[in-house]
């Protein structure tokens, strides 16, 4: 794509050289700057309406909830002030609210800005000027600070069009992407339910399990409950202190959000002293071991500790199955908890009235068909090989979005500050 005749340096790093004609600012110099107010889920629980309630969640565009009544009416410029997603900035119009924790931008004079282009480039200058510490903030009087290009408004005009039909197409095949990423999770967890329900030989006989939700197994399995499967079953505490304890290095702390289905996600591990680690050494893990969800969202989500984690120990809202392995091999009871015939148990028992999580005598009492030893192995050995074929797809289609990602940046970064001329592009 062809880039501008002229340029002349910016002296700002993340913006760097910008064509001759363009000029510099800051955001409060062009812009007028306010503030949401305090709005409750009581509030808009008792007051439903049509109109947006924006909150510093970037999900569903920020959308907290709708209420009768609105806060503000036109063309603003919203950004998050606090928390996770400080500096998160969005193009709102029509009628609607947001929360104390969002900034709000309105041009000074509006024959020099055109909205629909502020947010693409304070996206990419946000992150210079958050304060990052407990809780990152981007509060007014920073946000006023920052430096910003101002070409004509015609050409913000054309720039922020081109970059809606371009991100939107963008966004169209990642979703696309995506939702193929969700269509591979459905054949995985189909190929290890029939595995874990019927067997791998499609011609054996089947006996009635005489568990109602369950029908039918293989005639030469056995049913039996979790409790006589598993030597330990139980999880750990918070530790005294709660977060005020965690360590950026030492004992691992495995909590719900570090167990997933597909593996055990360390980036974001807490670590414990070893003098805790000892208070809690009923909780420490061991390899072979399956780690479940008990509570919260995330109820249901199990892996298994293999050789790659050495040392550890769990909160209270993991629990920790050790298998008997003269019973059950590990990673066949990983796929029992993960199939439909965990699932199903674990979703009847937080339904309902019994929301606050799975308790061990409920885990205990989880029952499953079951075959012997070698039948296990060579499921196991099914299972992995055909769950590896899929995910291999599934990595490789998340790599396309990452590089999709990247170029959508890049391609906002270039258009807004003018490394490249998209003036006269259809």
């Amino acid at each position: 794509m062809k880039r501008y005749e002229k340029y002349k340096p910016s002296g700002i790093e993340w913006i760097g050289e910008i064509p001759v004609h363009w000029t510099l600012a800051t955001v409060g110099r062009v812009s007028n700057l306010g503030r949401g107010r305090v709005i409750s889920s009581i509030e808009i629980g008792e007051n439903p309406g049509e109109f947006p309630v924006y909150s510093s969640q970037t999900e569903n565009n920020g959308v907290m909830g709708y209420l009768n009544s609105f806060n503000f009416d036109g063309e603003y410029v919203t950004w998050t002030t606090d928390g996770a997603n400080a500096g998160t900035v969005f193009f709102r119009k029509g009628k609607f609210n947001c929360t104390n924790v969002c900034g709000t931008i309105q041009p000074k004079y509006w024959e020099q800005i055109d909205l629909r282009f502020i947010p693409y480039l304070l996206n990419l200058g946000t992150k210079y000027s958050v304060r990052l510490d407990i809780n990152p903030k981007l509060m007014n009087n920073m946000m006023a600070k920052i430096p910003i290009v101002v070409p004509p408004k015609e050409e913000q005009i054309t720039i922020a069009t081109y970059l809606d039909r371009k991100t939107a197409q963008i966004d169209d095949l990642i979703d696309k992407k995506e939702k193929l990423i969700d269509v591979l999770n459905e054949e995985k967890t189909a190929v290890i339910n029939q595995a874990m329900t019927k067997g791998l030989n499609p011609n054996t006989p089947m006996k009635d399990s005489g568990i109602p939700w369950l029908g039918e197994i293989p005639a030469h399995w056995e049913v039996k409950k979790l409790k006589y499967l598993a030597s330990k079953v139980g999880s750990g505490i918070t530790p005294l202190g709660g977060a005020a304890v965690y360590q950026k290095s030492g004992v691992p702390l495995l909590r719900s959000q570090n167990i997933h289905f597909d593996g055990l996600m360390l980036d974001d591990v807490a670590y414990i002293s070893e003098e805790i680690d000892e208070e809690m050494s009923n909780s420490r893990i061991a390899e072979g071991d399956v780690l479940l969800n008990i509570t919260g969202a995330s109820v249901g989500r199990c892996y298994f500790v293999d050789g790659a984690l050495l040392r550890g120990n769990v909160n209270q809202h993991v629990c920790i199955i050790r298998p008997i392995i003269s019973r059950i091999k590990t990673i066949y009871l990983y796929y029992l908890l993960r199939s439909y015939m965990g699932q199903r148990q674990i979703v009847y028992l937080t339904s309902g009235a019994n929301r606050e999580g799975l308790n061990f005598e409920q885990i205990k009492a989880f029952t499953f068909g079951i075959p012997d030893l070698e039948e296990q192995i060579k499921t196991i050995a099914f299972l992995q090989k055909e769950t590896e074929k899929i995910g291999n797809v599934q990595a490789k289609i998340g790599r396309e979005i990452e590089l999709l990602q990247e170029y959508r940046t890049a391609l906002i970064s270039e258009a807004v500050t003018g490394k490249i001329d998209v003036r006269g592009v259809n």
